[in-house]
């Protein structure tokens, strides 16, 4: 840590684990880092005692007196101008005031809330996979799927902060409901829920061996079980659908892909790179870069953050 350099408290918040750091202004180096399971299902209250708890952590020690801003990363949709949040992963919240709430347990600190896709892409680019590039679209694929977007070099979030929010656009004109109220979206074709949801429609059942979710079908497929292989198949076809739509939209030079689904690497990026090929065909998308991203769990602390001091002016 360089001597005496500013810290930001940030909380990172999704459907499966809440989790926090203190993160270095100057380098983006995570200090006492801590996580709890969400208790997604919970009143938001109960939510909220988590964030406190994991707060409460953060400022244990003798370098809170160095923290000055408080930086919310979110599972979404957030509102950024009302400060309040409506993940859809987290029934308890809805239009949940969490940054009034968060400035009261922080001591009154400034609190910025960011949704969590524009908080990996800000830490993607400021110090992984997005560093250098102009424009580029930055995902998350987890227990949701989420993104943000750069363009013309700086974090584009939109005037609520959902610019990105690639995982509530519809890939299935005809598709099930999902839970924000649209049809056929692309989180509910390729998030780890999905994965998991549709290698057990085909037949598949997970070794308790191998944990659960998608990543037991991220082993089930490297053993060559095709039920998982054609769930992977099926998500890669569905981020590749939605990639190539964002694309054309708003030009791109790179996608960069993170989250706990992204660690099965080529299991998703294969079919994903070969669906890619089929739907990005226009010659200003043709050959477009997906990459995996660099900073992996840690994205969404330090995206925070990063997110936090650019709309502070640090």
């Amino acid at each position: 840590m360089k001597s005496g350099q500013a810290l930001v408290a940030a909380i990172d918040i999704g459907g499966t684990k809440i989790a926090g750091a203190l993160v270095g202004a100057h380098d983006g180096v995570l200090h006492r880092r801590t996580e709890r399971p969400t208790p997604a299902k919970a009143d938001g209250e109960v939510v909220l005692g988590v964030v406190a708890a994991v707060l409460a952590e953060l400022a244990g020690g003798p370098d809170w007196a160095r923290v000055a801003l408080v930086g919310l990363g979110s599972a979404g949709p957030v509102d950024a101008v009302h400060g309040t949040v409506s993940p859809v992963n987290i029934p308890g919240w809805r239009d949940f005031p969490v940054v009034a709430r968060v400035r009261e347990l922080a001591g009154g600190r400034p609190v910025v809330l960011t949704g969590d896709g524009v908080a990996m892409t800000a830490a993607e680019h400021w110090l992984g996979a997005a560093r250098g590039f102009d424009n580029a679209l930055c995902m998350v694929v987890s227990t949701g799927v989420g993104g943000g977007l750069v363009l013309g070099g700086s974090l584009y979030p939109g005037p609520s902060g959902n610019a990105g929010h690639i995982g509530h656009i519809s890939v299935d004109l005809d598709g099930d409901p999902c839970p924000c109220g649209g049809r056929g979206c692309l989180e509910g074709l390729a998030s780890g829920t999905a994965i998991d949801r549709h290698a057990r429609a085909a037949g598949w059942r997970p070794d308790p061996a191998d944990g659960q979710g998608a990543a037991a079908v991220a082993v089930a497929a490297r053993a060559g079980d095709p039920r998982a292989l054609a769930a992977f198949g099926r998500a890669g076809q569905a981020l590749a659908a939605g990639i190539a739509a964002t694309a054309t939209l708003v030009e791109l030079d790179v996608v960069v892909i993170g989250g706990g689904v992204a660690q099965a690497g080529e299991l998703l990026f294969g079919p994903l790179r070969v669906q890619l090929a089929q739907y990005a065909t226009l010659s200003y998308v043709r050959g477009l870069r997906v990459r995996p991203a660099e900073l992996a769990t840690d994205a969404g602390l330090v995206g925070a953050a990063a997110a936090a001091l650019r709309v502070a002016g640090a």
